[in-house]
């Protein structure tokens, strides 16, 4: 079955503390993921951002709204216990409780910004009632897809300048990924007349102990790179003696093109459209911060007294 949402958490959450004892929730989310059969690799997906597992983002809003609720009380780090409140809504045998049934609670208005809005709740409260994620999944999904929309813009700004700037972009790029170091002829592009199917250098560090040597196609997303390009790559690099290089195009690579592998002890790596696009935004080069959100948390350490 899939991860319950964060509001189907909620009562099987409060039964479990009904004996009025102090639960761990490390423990508590152990005994929800057991209720609700949450496999081992359920148990692994992870959030959008990928800094915490989905199962546990949940029963942590779960908890939060109960918590503001006035259902739970905490009473150390991680520690909670039933509250008066809670054991009444529990005598009430609630068949489930959601974010629409917690709305009579006036600390719970308040803490979803409602206070001043009359029960039952306006429209935006339904809203988060239907969502299955929660605010924090809302936003990294939400998040996503304004960058997918951004890496499909920079693919198409590349592919409205000319073949020069593609392959000065990549050198830029490169540079900003930290090869090269910081020396003025740390990457260059090569001329036409002479680059011999090779379209610019790096060097692989601030000395120049190696040299990386790159290829670039700036070719519309329905003509992929196929491996007759790739074997001619590795043909050019053969000819300057390089063991590395670097295949970018803005459009993709075939399945044997991937699949290629030299038989000489020559390393390629593919770089297609999507990937630059992320890379260029991971390392902000033709791109810059325009709104900027900071999702803090509590500092444990600091309220934790000697």
């Amino acid at each position: 079955m899939a991860i319950p949402s964060f509001q189907d958490f909620m009562l099987p959450l409060l039964e479990l503390l009904q004996d009025g004892k102090a639960y761990k929730i490390s423990d508590v989310r152990e005994k929800l993921a057991e209720y609700f059969n949450i496999t081992e690799d359920e148990k692994k997906i992870l959030l959008p951002s990928g800094r915490q597992e989905v199962y546990k983002n949940r029963i942590g809003w779960a908890r939060a709204y109960l918590y503001n609720a006035g259902l739970i009380e905490r009473l150390d780090r991680g520690v909670y216990k039933i509250t008066e409140r809670g054991l009444e809504v529990l005598k009430e045998k609630p068949s489930r409780i959601d974010v629409n049934y917690l709305m009579k609670f006036p600390e719970f208005r308040e803490f979803i910004g409602a206070k001043d809005k009359e029960f039952p709740p306006l429209p935006d409260t339904q809203k988060i009632e239907q969502e299955q994620e929660t605010p924090l999944e809302i936003l990294g999904k939400m998040y996503q897809v304004i960058r997918e929309q951004l890496a499909k813009e920079i693919l198409e700004r590349i592919m409205q300048n000319s073949p020069e700037f593609f392959e000065k972009l990549i050198i830029d790029l490169l540079q900003a990924m930290g090869y090269g170091g910081s020396l003025e002829d740390a990457g260059s592009v090569t001329k036409k007349t002479s680059d011999e199917g090779i379209d610019g250098i790096i060097k692989e560090d601030k000395l120049g102990l190696d040299v990386i040597y790159i290829q670039a196609k700036r070719w519309s997303s329905d003509r992929l790179v196929g491996r007759p390009e790739i074997q001619k790559f590795v043909g050019a690099l053969a000819g300057f003696g390089a063991k590395k290089g670097i295949f970018v195009t803005t459009s993709d690579f075939t399945k044997e093109a991937r699949e290629y592998i030299p038989k000489t002890d020559t390393k390629i790596v593919l770089i297609n459209g999507q990937m630059l696009a992320n890379l260029m935004i991971e390392y902000n080069v033709g791109v810059s911060v325009d709104i900027k959100y900071e999702i803090k948390k509590i500092d444990n350490d600091y309220f934790d007294e000697e």
